[in-house]
């Protein structure tokens, strides 16, 4: 089987749903611009060389909808030949797109794939615009449509996550971006074109165009007494707030993945190569215990230990969940390998892009520091865990 490589992984800005800047960008917007971006990043690569085009999208719906893979790829000035898909594996889609690309490439059916992730929670807010649960099978298993902070709260509940605990984490995660915001380390971040509205004199709203070169969503005065003063949003006297939470965002991620004849031919030097990915389910009434399942399941894939990989990008969907998957697997003695510049409670959870944002933001820190082997790891909605494994090339 043939190897798949990462050779170009690019992100927008994560920012907040209906406060932050591209609360007035579509996704397509987003989208188009960074596939095209990517393309423009990499040497030697023209949009016509790609075999195909595959994005995560947790709400492929109303702006989001009608194949937003393909549509993207289209205004973004792809060639008619080039398809286009939209992959929903909600949490995990941009990692499920990429994964999905990179077995294309191992198969000997591609050369050259585009993954990645898009999700507007401004134009498309959970849990989409007409949920419509099948009644008879809710009756008797409601939890599979239970909110997320729920699920969040029975995580704590049941394997005694205490709110001081979350809000540490919280606040830790918080200042990691906030130095690396600080120090201009997001080195995967593009800037990107936002759109506003602006009332004139005359009354009418203008549309106008920005640039936005930054996550909006990290909070640098952040503090622990700040945060324990914010009340609990999902369950009466619960431990769950909108501090030791992901923030809901807005933003795109894509990757250029290639064959090692392709890499060798157009001269290109990879960053890393996807060695292995996958999938694992879970109850899904405590979906935030994903990672604690896949993790294993992927290391086991590979014959690697916990000891053996060096970075780690691990979703904090919430707090509760992302400290029990790292209990439980003895991850906390590796603290300083884990979301080294923050994590979704900082830089934001744009659903189905949250996966392909990951990814870039894994294979540049693992660039930066020379690290062999990282792996990124997020629960999924309806009881699911998703985890990779990255292979720094030499």
């Amino acid at each position: 089987m043939r190897d798949a490589y990462i050779v170009t992984a690019i992100r927008t800005p994560g920012c907040r749903r209906n406060k932050g800047a591209f609360k007035d960008t579509r996704p397509e917007e987003l989208l188009s611009f960074i596939l095209r971006t990517v393309v423009e990043k990499t040497p030697g690569l023209d949009v016509g060389m790609v075999d195909d085009v595959m994005i995560g999208c947790a709400f492929p719906e109303a702006e989001q909808g009608l194949n937003i893979g393909r549509i993207a790829a289209q205004i973004a000035g792809f060639p008619e030949k080039v398809g286009g898909a939209t992959v929903n594996r909600f949490c995990a889609s941009g990692l499920e797109a990429i994964a999905l690309c990179a077995m294309r490439i191992m198969a000997g059916w591609s050369d050259i794939t585009l993954g990645g992730g898009v999700e507007s929670m401004t134009f498309v807010p959970m849990p989409g615009n007409l949920p419509r649960p099948d009644a008879d099978y809710s009756r008797e298993h409601p939890e599979l449509y239970v909110s997320m902070g729920i699920t969040a709260e029975n995580v704590a509940s049941r394997y005694g996550i205490s709110r001081k605990d979350q809000d540490e984490f919280a606040h830790q995660s918080q200042m990691k971006a906030s130095k690396a915001l600080e120090g201009k380390l997001f080195k995967e971040i593009v800037p990107t074109p936002a759109v506003k509205f602006v009332k004139r004199n005359n009354g009418i709203f203008a549309k106008e165009t920005f640039l936005q070169d930054f996550d909006d969503g990290i909070r640098p005065a952040t503090t622990l007494e700040g945060l324990g003063k914010l009340y609990p949003v999902f369950r009466a006297n619960g431990s769950v707030t909108a501090g030791n939470s992901s923030q809901m965002t807005d933003g795109a991620a894509a990757t250029v993945l290639m064959s090692g004849e392709m890499v060798n031919k157009l001269g290109i030097t990879p960053i890393a190569r996807l060695k292995h990915y996958t999938t694992v389910g879970c109850r899904a009434d405590e979906m935030g215990v994903g990672p604690r399942y896949a993790i294993p399941k992927l290391l086991d894939l590979a014959g690697l230990s916990i000891e053996d990989i060096g970075l780690w990008e691990i979703n904090e969907a919430f707090a509760s969940q992302a400290l029990y998957c790292i209990r439980e697997l003895g991850l906390d003695k590796y603290m300083d390998r884990i979301n080294v510049y923050g994590g979704a409670i900082a830089l934001g959870h744009p659903l189905g892009c949250t996966g392909a944002k990951l990814c870039a933001q894994l294979v540049h820190r693992m660039k930066e520091r020379g690290v062999k082997y990282g792996v990124e790891s997020m629960c999924v909605g309806g009881g699911m865990g998703a985890a990779a494994l990255f292979e720094l090339c030499d």
